[in-house]
């Protein structure tokens, strides 16, 4: 029997309009320190982002989602916070804000492979 890790995650969330509290899963960021492992995964359904709100700039959104990428992914490209180690970069990309990007609260769990969970996770939150 494999092992079970600890691993942390937060939805990734477009909120177009914060003073409305709406808002569209675009995105998993997992967190599995055992396996060092820490990646986002996200899309963006564009005719459901405009139904939401007509206004929004998606080239903007995919730039953003993009930067959480080089972040987790801990190259220079990430600039100085990509720079930090993997536990500060998670907690940096999943803090609170109030932009149109936010985070859910972090949820935990246990898994044996965090690729797969991050694949699983994605599937049922932003997905279906």
């Amino acid at each position: 029997m494999q092992e079970k890790h600890l691993f942390e995650y937060a939805v990734i969330r477009v909120v177009p309009r914060v003073e409305r509290e709406e808002f569209m899963n675009v995105g998993v960021i997992l967190y599995c320190p055992k396996q060092g492992f820490l990646q986002t995964k996200f899309m963006l359904d564009e005719g459901r982002l405009s139904a939401l709100y007509s206004k929004i700039n998606v080239g903007e959104l995919y730039e953003r989602l993009r930067a959480f990428e080089k972040v987790c992914a801990g190259k220079k490209e990430g600039g100085v916070i990509g720079q930090l180690p993997i536990a500060s970069r998670f907690r940096w990309l999943a803090a609170n804000r109030s932009t149109i990007l936010q985070t859910s609260p972090l949820h935990t769990g246990f898994c044996q492979d965090a690729n797969e969970t991050l694949s699983r996770l994605f599937t049922q939150l932003v997905e279906n």
